[in-house]
């Protein structure tokens, strides 16, 4: 797989990462063990490099990461991130410089590793000043144990403070094709920065494949369920998105899921979406999108498209849409 480098940080990965949460957190149930770890596995020998994890998604969802990853370790770059109360996204933030460090310790014994390489912040703490935060992620990279310092969701405020501090190597937010939110103020930034962009769900927490309508129902705690978009009214409303999309992809002999990380990946050179999947035949298909290629043209059919489309539904209840974009 081609790599693409995140801004101008130096820092190497495949131009399609993946995203680990939904291996055990967040979807309803997910893989045992030894089955999750066989399919990160299966991600490297198809090409991908970028591995990322959080403490939020508990212990196991690190483990797992480590151990799968222990025997090539070298050879790939995994993210972790810190920045929830006891790790539990439910209790709010704690991005104190002192918990970053505890965090950091408790994840390289998971990780089965000497260096985190790349530290996200998961959700801006409102408590702690953000220099203090990028002051104590910068001194764990001055003692080896972090190699580069992202931001999750962060809005363009907070990405300048960081970045004075301690160059900031990636942000992590959501985007893509019914998410374009990021094109307004954050990537701008990014740019001007040299910053990269790590889109999250760019798949539309699994919506833009296709395999979802308003008849769909998902497990009792898959957090979809209490997602506006996602209502069986939103998703009849916002199939109007999926079929305009499976006419390109048709014309195109691929997937929706294919052009949907396609057009994300032909935005920027510097982005790297991290599509999640807990499916073999899903991860290969995801990958496949790096062979697919859209013209000036097809781009320009894609955003027409769009332009015509209104996604129905807020993208986070309220009370999780206040944690991001500060």
């Amino acid at each position: 797989m081609n790599k693409r480098q995140l801004g101008r940080s130096g820092l190497e990965v495949s131009a399609l990462g993946f995203g680990c949460m939904g291996l055990s957190f967040g979807y309803g149930p997910g893989l045992d063990r030894a089955a999750a770890i066989q399919l990160i596995r299966n991600a490297f020998e198809r090409g991908v490099t970028f591995f990322d994890t959080a403490e939020a998604y508990g212990a196991l969802n690190e483990e797992m990461v480590g151990e799968a990853l222990q025997p090539i370790r070298d050879q790939v770059v995994i993210a972790t991130k810190f920045g929830f109360k006891d790790g539990d996204a439910t209790k709010g933030m704690d991005s104190r410089p002192e918990r970053i460090r505890a965090v950091v310790e408790t994840s390289l014994k998971r990780l089965r590793t000497d260096r985190i390489d790349l530290l996200y912040q998961h959700r801006t703490d409102p408590q702690v000043p953000m220099e203090d935060v990028a002051g104590a992620v910068k001194d764990l990279i001055a003692q080896g144990k972090v190699r580069h310092f992202g931001l999750s969701e962060a809005g363009a405020e907070s990405i300048r403070r960081a970045h004075a501090v301690q160059p900031v190597a990636a942000l992590q937010s959501e985007y893509s094709l019914w998410w374009r939110e990021p094109e307004r103020e954050i990537l701008p930034t990014l740019e001007a920065l040299g910053i990269g962009f790590v889109p999250f769900s760019p798949l539309g927490k699994g919506f833009l494949t296709g395999a979802i309508d308003q008849n769909t129902t998902f497990a009792k705690d898959d957090f979809r369920n209490v997602v506006p978009r996602f209502t069986p009214e939103a998703r009849q409303a916002n199939q109007a998105l999926i079929d305009a999309l499976g006419v390109i992809a048709t014309a195109k002999r691929a997937t929706p899921a294919q052009v949907a990380l396609t057009w994300l990946l032909a935005q920027k050179p510097w982005i790297v979406p991290i599509p999640g999947t807990t499916k073999l035949h899903r991860l290969e298909e995801n990958l496949g999108a790096v062979s697919v290629e859209l013209s000036d043209d097809e781009l320009r059919q894609i955003h027409s498209a769009l332009e015509q489309v209104k996604v129905h539904g807020d993208r986070y209840p309220a009370a999780l849409q206040a944690r991001v974009g500060r």
